[in-house]
């Protein structure tokens, strides 16, 4: 195709899509490099709406756009283009950990502690600074190629504010690793991002999720009400993910007792 996005950007191939939109195969034609964009598509909202959540997610995806570390994907430009954001960052050549757990199974116990231990790390960078990631999955994890954890999709906006619910009632995103107070209609906040963080760890030691129903809405209810089957397979991790999975953010195992625990 021969869409340009920026005048500099030249779109090669879609090499990802999910309910918040596309990801692109780029081309740089300014400095020379292939890149991944993130085409931020907002349905089933008026213009107003669109609007808002435009602008609100330009801001955070600069904002994460400053973090500097090793496991957080490197956002190099936001461009807000025929009606929408584009995402302009680092191509890393990777398998997500869905991709990975999908095709090979469950991982062992010490492979997840070195993932968790990571993504962990670049949560309570962003969390330091202010940045919340609201949609830790085993889909945002990358595992590169050249061996690094890497975090990606920081600073995307979810509908109505943050709880992950529309106007209609309808689910933005994967309540599987959706934490209780974001569905009950709460602001996100770091607890939250630790609770999707211990959802992801149980799939990628037990081969799926903590919570899943036949349907959203059992999902749904199963999170918020019952509580999750130990892991069978985790071993020593075990206490962390369970301490992760805590239903009320206040009782969660807090990030600095998580991390001692992983490493």
């Amino acid at each position: 195709m021969d869409k340009r996005v920026s005048g500099r950007y030249r779109l090669i191939e879609p090499i990802g899509e999910g309910g918040m939109g596309v990801v692109w195969r780029a081309y740089d034609e300014v400095l020379d490099r292939t890149v991944a964009i993130k085409e931020v598509r907002y349905t089933g909202v008026d213009e107003a709406r669109r609007a808002e959540l435009n602008r609100r997610t330009i801001r955070e995806a600069r904002a994460a756009g400053r973090l500097d570390h090793p496991s957080v994907v490197v956002v190099h430009d936001v461009v807000e283009e025929d009606g929408r954001p584009w995402i302009v960052m680092q191509l890393v050549r990777s398998r997500s950990l869905a991709q990975v757990v999908r095709e090979s199974g469950p991982l062992r116990a010490g492979q997840v502690g070195v993932i968790g231990d990571r993504v962990l790390d670049a949560l309570r960078a962003a969390h330091a600074t202010g940045v919340l990631h609201r949609d830790v999955k085993p889909e945002n994890v990358l595992l590169a190629d050249d061996g690094r954890v890497v975090l990606t999709d920081f600073g995307i906006a979810s509908m109505e504010t943050e709880t992950g619910l529309t106007a209609t009632g309808g689910l933005v995103g994967t309540p599987a690793y959706m934490p209780p107070e974001r569905l009950n209609g709460e602001p996100a906040r770091p607890e939250s991002d630790l609770w999707s963080l211990g959802a992801t760890l149980y799939t990628a030691v037990e081969g799926r999720p903590p919570y899943k129903g036949d349907s959203w809405a059992a999902t749904v209810a199963a999170v918020l009400r019952d509580e999750p089957r130990p892991p069978v397979r985790a071993g020593a991790l075990t206490p962390v993910i369970m301490g992760l999975l805590h239903r009320s953010p206040a009782a969660r195992m807090p990030a600095d007792q998580a991390a001692r625990l992983l490493r």
